[in-house]
């Protein structure tokens, strides 16, 4: 699961792309968890624009990055969120615990 990584004053942008389900969502976890620890940034954006699938796995890697970033005072926003993604999230209710654009 390709993940692209940029960092900006104390600002990192992660864009997701490919299919976040089972198969990927691991590795994805597993990078996002790397570059936020590495940088500690005060706010994390999740740019969703090359997401072509996501399933409730996605939904996995979205909280334990809220989880992280609340672990180091952070905030967390998922921009970019292609329709098929926007409602399973919406499904599941996650804009009550994510910033959702």
């Amino acid at each position: 699961m390709p993940i692209t990584v940029s960092s900006r004053d104390s600002v990192l942008t992660v864009v997701l792309s490919g299919e976040i389900d089972h198969h990927g969502a691991r590795e994805m976890m597993s990078q996002l968890t790397d570059a936020i620890a590495e940088r500690l940034p005060a706010k994390l954006v999740l740019d969703m624009s090359g997401v072509t699938f996501m399933d409730s796995s996605g939904i996995a890697v979205l909280l334990r990055a809220r989880r992280q970033m609340e672990h180091t005072g952070g905030t967390l926003r998922v921009t970019a969120i292609p329709a098929q993604a926007r409602r399973v999230l919406d499904a599941a209710g996650i804009g009550r615990l994510i910033s959702l654009d």
